[in-house]
């Protein structure tokens, strides 16, 4: 697969993206680059059912190729503080590029903590707001959906990371 492969809107982004939630759908029945190896594995074309459901992506901005990081809220009770996260699942793609992304967190509350360190320093934060400053600040073990979403303009983007697909939701 390629650039372009099903879709041609004229954006690397927008087609690979699209192509991703394609994938995604065909492996969820609710809402060799790294993308081509990522949704390989998703698909389970690598040997048999995957049991995934996402490939997280990292957005890079077109002005300075930074990456991209996306900001949401979600109220718990009286409690609304804002996350910030470099990794993002793609819930849609329209014709006009425009995304709904998910911002995806490290879930070490159920798998055990990386390295041995405590949840009040591992890069999660799920539950006190996190703010990382780079993607190598967060994990992208065991990452999680958040339930947090934002739209996003695709035409702003100049590269996307693909990383291992994983089962998020």
């Amino acid at each position: 697969m390629s650039c372009g492969k099903k879709f041609d809107s004229g954006s690397c982004v927008i087609d690979i993206l699209k192509d991703i939630v394609d994938a995604q759908n065909d492996v969820i029945h609710e809402c060799m680059t790294s993308c081509e190896q990522s949704i390989a594995d998703l698909l389970g074309d690598t040997g048999g059912g995957s049991g995934f459901d996402t490939v997280p992506v990292i957005l890079y901005c077109k002005d300075g190729c930074k990456p991209f990081k996306g900001y949401g809220s979600k109220k718990s009770g009286d409690d609304c503080q804002i996350k910030g996260s470099f990794f993002f699942r793609v819930k849609s793609v329209d014709d006009d590029g425009c995304a709904v992304v998910e911002l995806l967190f490290a879930d070490h509350h159920h798998h055990g903590n990386v390295g041995g360190t405590d949840d009040s320093h591992d890069g999660y934060h799920h539950h006190h707001g996190f703010d990382p400053k780079s993607p190598a600040d967060q994990n992208c073990s065991n990452l999680r959906a958040s339930g947090i979403c934002i739209t996003v303009d695709l035409n702003c983007f100049c590269h996307v990371t693909c990383l291992p697909a994983t089962a998020a939701l």
